[in-house]
């Protein structure tokens, strides 16, 4: 096949972003926190955050003990937290409304998907306050509840987390620790766990009257709300040939008129008096606005993990949420990552294929071998893709290891030929790929993470394919994973927290395990370079991306090779 017959039928690509940011939320969603101080809830806040931001949904957690931290700039005691002392109560609702309003300009203005509303929030007052905010702008509420009753568990959050935190910097750990739990105190009072009928019970309603007709029947209007799908004002049976119909909105401006007003129209329909508001409900006329307070959407977490109780999911953006905080697991481990050894094709700077190890690929893998023989690892999984480059590093271990097919790596530029999938690009030097397909070559580096070549895969898509595996790392203990250099990068960029345009130019050199070990709230990393000798894989994005730059800016930064 010609250079012109293959660009113009199999490599046409509309360019960069034209996939554009996959939506996964139908609306905003704002997820609540719930719990008692040193329950977790910041750890969970910033995971979950890292989480959606990796898959692909913009997120932003917005921690309102740092709202407090930036207005008031000197802590001095668990007394400010006390529920008589009025001056704190004003401080910590102004912070409240504060990250409140950031919310909305994210999840409104800035494109955000998922707002983390990450504060205490124990009080059905309060929960009520911050569930009216998601109604009026239109944001689905889903509430994670953090509940700890273990003590060793409290304790050793305090010693971990809180001690280290700005609001005791320089101060006596003893002192802190009981100046902290002090603190808690001041919440464990007032403390109310999330309860779907209690909770309801706090949200305000709106009465309004409508006639009974002669027939013994009741005009039932259907009211339509632009924020929502649908939603049907719930009817009563009302006394002395009246009907009561009442709207569970979020006030009588909203509800009922005005410039805020959530209501496009409505429609009537007459019912028997006697069906009462049962028939109506049955007829699946509520929904929309009368759903949200009936059906509250929450998870609870007891001690880390132990247990869990889930209410009323509503959507695919909180089954991902729930699926994900089920998986978590604070027990102390490490993750290894590290690259297949040296090949016979990273020699000869050619990309993909499916080579064996160069000879000092293999010495790689005896040294992998002893290096972690050495690190004494308690119950080590070995995990490792379906080619034979990893396959051949894990053998020489010598213990049992998995293998994972979604860790194989990236799939390049194919073409069916002979009803066989076959890489195009496969097994071709960067200078080839230049020299072939430069317009390809060039879109690529103008936006790596999102470019797809055609049946083929993306940054993206890689990100996709290995959600799975994350899951289940967060699951395991320690783990060594044995793959490649497009698959590291995405592995990394979720444990470092990367954005997706950072992503594809992670350096992730041969020869080199990464020991990432988590922490409260990040990751720590180490880089172990095992004293053998590799080829330089690594590319940067070169500063001209155009699509007629020459061939020799485009090549600049491509590494030496045989």
């Amino acid at each position: 096949m010609d250079r012109g017959t293959l660009r113009s039928s199999s490599l046409t690509n509309p360019g960069p972003g034209s996939s554009g940011q996959v939506c996964m939320t139908n609306c905003p969603t704002l997820i609540v926190m719930v719990g008692l101080p040193a329950r977790g809830k910041t750890y969970i806040s910033k995971k979950m955050t890292r989480y959606l931001n990796w898959i692909g949904v913009p997120t932003r957690e917005f921690n309102v003990g740092q709202y407090r931290r930036d207005m008031v700039k000197t802590y001095k005691s668990f007394e400010f937290f006390l529920p008589d002392n009025e001056e704190g109560l004003k401080i910590r609702k102004q912070c409240a409304l504060a990250a409140l309003c950031d919310v909305r300009r994210f999840l409104s203005e800035e494109g955000g998907h998922v707002a983390v509303f990450d504060a205490t929030n124990t009080t059905r007052e309060r929960r009520a306050t911050i569930f009216n905010f998601g109604e009026q702008n239109g944001y689905k509420t889903f509430f994670v509840e953090s509940i700890c009753v273990d003590p060793e568990v409290i304790a050793a959050n305090i010693v971990q987390v809180k001690l280290g935190s700005p609001d005791y910097v320089n101060r006596d750990s003893d002192e802190a620790t009981e100046d902290f739990m002090r603190r808690i105190e001041c919440y464990e009072n007032s403390y109310e766990s999330l309860d779907e009928d209690l909770d309801r019970n706090h949200w305000p309603e709106v009465t309004c009257r409508t006639p009974v007709t002669s027939s013994g029947t009741v005009q039932v209007r259907t009211f339509y709300c632009f924020s929502t799908e649908s939603s049907l004002i719930s009817v009563q049976r009302g006394l002395h040939g009246t009907a009561d119909i009442t709207c569970l909105s979020l006030s009588v401006q909203s509800a009922w008129g005005g410039e805020d007003s959530c209501l496009c129209g409505w429609e009537e329909r007459s019912i028997p008096v006697w069906n009462g508001p049962r028939r109506c409900l049955a007829e699946g006329l509520t929904a929309g606005i009368s759903k949200y307070f009936l059906d509250l959407s929450y998870i609870k977490i007891m001690d880390v993990g132990q247990s869990y109780v889930v209410n009323r999911v509503a959507d695919h953006i909180q089954s991902r949420i729930v699926y994900y905080l089920m998986n978590i697991h604070v027990t102390p481990r490490s993750i290894y990552l590290c690259r297949h050894g040296e090949s016979e094709l990273n020699l000869k700077g050619r990309i993909g294929g499916d080579p064996g190890l160069s000879p000092r690929g293999r010495q790689f893998a005896k040294s992998l071998a002893q290096f972690i023989s050495d690190q004494n690892i308690k119950d080590l999984k070995v995990w490792t893709s379906q080619m034979k480059r990893t396959i051949q590093t894990a053998e020489a271990l010598g213990v049992p290891y998995e293998q994972w097919k979604v860790l194989n790596e990236i799939d390049a530029l194919t073409i069916t030929v002979a009803q066989k999938k076959q890489g195009v690009c496969e097994e071709m030097t960067y200078e080839e790929i230049q020299d072939h397909y430069p317009l390809e070559f060039a879109l690529r580096d103008q936006d790596k993470y999102r470019y797809r070549y055609p049946k083929g895969e993306s940054y993206e898509d890689l990100v996709q394919r290995l959600e799975p595996v994350i899951m289940e790392l967060e699951r395991q203990e320690n783990v060594l994973v044995i793959c490649h250099q497009a698959v590291m990068r995405c592995l990394l960029a979720y444990f470092l927290d990367k954005a997706a345009e950072q992503l594809p130019y992670l350096k992730c050199p041969l020869h080199t395990v990464l020991k990432l070990t988590p922490v409260a709230y990040g990751c720590k990393v180490e880089s172990i370079f095992l004293n053998v000798a590799a080829v330089n894989t690594h590319r940067d994005r070169p500063q001209n991306v155009d699509i007629s730059r020459p061939p020799e800016e485009a090549l600049v930064t491509v590494p030496a090779h045989q």
